[in-house]
């Protein structure tokens, strides 16, 4: 069942790469769409036909239009970085929803709020495929800040606010950026061809559950308008792919099948869970979706895109 479709919906963190495809998918869908980001301009401002507004959510929420929705996107959003830097992680990604929730308190957003966590949050210590109901870990200051921004969520929820958590597993798609498994392979593959054709990676059998991203945005839009149950909902494809597949399909679209992989044992964390694999009936049973996009064409139209 599904509510009346959200017309004006904001985005922030729109300049990223989730940002930029969701929008085009709302518009494409016949929604307005606001853009909300730290940056001066925005990097698509054409799509964005209820305007972009800049702003530090750290700091506060901005004066927006009438909203009937919003995707909550911003943040830190990389791990590695917040081993170095935990209290900033934790500080802001807490504030900005924060700001987000005691806005809607105050009736500057009347509709619902996608609150963007992440699939990292999950104890993943074992190899079991993990539903909503799986335990909780707390693996970095990243991982932390999630959670402690999903706590908020709830707390707003209690206050009688129509905020909902997205658990996205891990993204692929034309237009992600470095410091992420494809996009630092093909990179590395193409300046092996041009060097002494080897190609030094990490422990490649790990698996994880891999979603284009087109999919996920458009779960995004589907999870706005529809009648849902629960607070928590996974976005996943439901199937682990090791980093040698991935590899071995880039290879093939990048033509450099003669690069040599060698191991570089300080690429390795030993921590690392082995498979990571989620579950996503949850979010098929209340909007009907499943992820159509295939692994290997996310891959050549990454490859494709990034030439």
């Amino acid at each position: 069942m599904s509510l009346s479709p959200t017309t004006t919906v904001a985005i922030t963190g729109v300049n990223g790469f989730v940002g930029r495809h969701l929008a085009h998918e709302l518009r494409a869908a016949g929604r307005r769409v606001i853009g909300v980001g730290r940056d001066a301009q925005a990097v698509d401002p054409d799509v964005l036909d209820g305007g972009y507004f800049r702003a530090d959510l750290t700091a506060g929420w901005p004066p927006l239009p009438p909203l009937s929705g919003v995707v909550h996107l911003a943040g830190h959003s990389a791990v590695g970085p917040s081993f170095e830097a935990p209290a900033r992680y934790v500080a802001d990604n807490t504030a900005m929803l924060i700001n987000l929730g005691q806005s809607m308190l105050a009736g500057a957003v009347v509709g619902r709020v996608i609150v963007v966590s992440s699939g990292a949050v999950y104890d993943a210590s074992h190899d079991a495929p993990m539903d909503e109901a799986a335990p909780v870990g707390y693996s970095s200051p990243y991982v932390v800040s999630k959670v402690a921004v999903e706590g908020m969520a709830r707390y707003y929820r209690g206050r009688g606010q129509d905020m909902v958590v997205a658990r996205p597993f891990n993204h692929i798609g034309p237009g992600q950026g470095a410091g992420f498994l494809v996009p630092d392979l093909t990179s590395g593959l193409r300046h092996a061809m041009m060097s002494d054709g080897e190609l030094a990676v990490g422990d490649l059998s790990t698996a994880r559950d891999y979603t284009d991203v087109r999919d996920v945005v458009r779960a995004y839009r589907l999870m706005l308008d529809a009648e849902l149950g629960h607070w928590v909902y996974n976005v996943c494809s439901g199937q682990a792919r090791s980093g040698t597949e991935i590899l071995a399909i880039l290879q093939q679209n990048t033509a450099t099948t003669s690069v040599r992989s060698t191991l570089d044992p300080s690429r390795i964390r030993p921590s690392d869970p082995r498979v990571v694999r989620g579950v996503s009936d949850r979010l098929h049973e209340a909007t009907g979706w499943s992820p159509v996009i295939k692994l290997e064409t996310s891959l050549r139209d990454y490859v494709q895109d990034s030439a």
